[in-house]
């Protein structure tokens, strides 16, 4: 690794909060997120493919064209992502376009500085998206990729809002994650038990629209939501209000 490699990869922390790994993640998710052996587990493209049944590539590009063919803004990607959706991201960065990528779990920041091959304009950080050491309005646009599902109510409410609150005025927020399939899909019933087992959290997205957790005190724009394998899966892009000139 080039010393501009470790530099971007290593960004400073000093100026920021040391946060601890949540309890809910400790109890519910150490099995996948936490323990060392979770990575070398899970850190497979042909299983987090087979996990979301085949369509890991088609999410990754739907969320990633929200962004462009290339970037050339700041973008924000909460929480490290198994697979290789990171590296698409950086793939499209142009020459003024920037990616920070923040997770709370030491081992998926390790992960990641190994994953990554160009890190010339990325920086990971150790941050908990409940509580975001970020500027306001400080990013083009931010990414949340099958994370709300792992998280209780008021964890997801607050990675919501977090997430708006960096987001600039006219910039979007785009969040992919489970969704309740239509009746017919023989996956609705197959996914009950696996969900209700694994991912404790996850029925809330079959229950709740991801627009009903928004903050009331930032206004949105526009929201666009978009399913997919039906039902299954949805993307859902939120465009922050643009600021009325006077």
């Amino acid at each position: 690794m080039s010393p501009k490699q470790s530099a971007a990869l290593a960004s400073p922390e000093s100026s920021f909060r040391p946060v601890p790994i949540p309890e809910y993640l400790q109890k519910t998710y150490w099995w996948a997120y936490v323990h060392p052996n979770a990575v070398r587990v899970f850190e497979r493209q042909w299983l987090v493919n087979l996990i979301l049944w085949g369509n890991f590539a088609r999410l990754r590009d739907a969320a990633l064209q929200e962004l462009g063919d290339v970037i050339d803004g700041k973008v924000l990607q909460v929480a490290c992502v198994y697979g290789n959706f990171t590296e698409h991201l950086v793939n499209r960065l142009g020459p003024q376009g920037s990616l920070d990528v923040i997770d709370v779990a030491p081992v998926q920041i390790k992960n990641l500085h190994s994953k990554l091959k160009d890190t010339s304009q990325v920086t990971v950080l150790r941050q908990d998206s409940t509580d975001m050491q970020f500027d306001d309005a400080s990013r083009d646009a931010v990414v949340v990729f099958f994370l709300l599902h792992e998280q209780p109510v008021e964890a997801r409410r607050k990675t919501i809002a977090e997430a708006l609150r960096i987001t600039k005025p006219g910039g979007k927020l785009i969040f992919v994650d489970y969704h309740r399939p239509v009746a017919s899909n023989p996956f609705r019933y197959l996914m009950v038990p696996i969900l209700t087992t694994l991912e404790p959290f996850a029925m809330d997205l079959w229950r709740g629209e991801i627009s009903s957790w928004l903050p009331t005190e930032i206004e949105v724009g526009t929201i666009d939501k978009q399913t997919y394998f039906g039902g299954l899966y949805q993307k859902v892009v939120i465009t922050r209000q643009e600021l009325v000139r006077q």
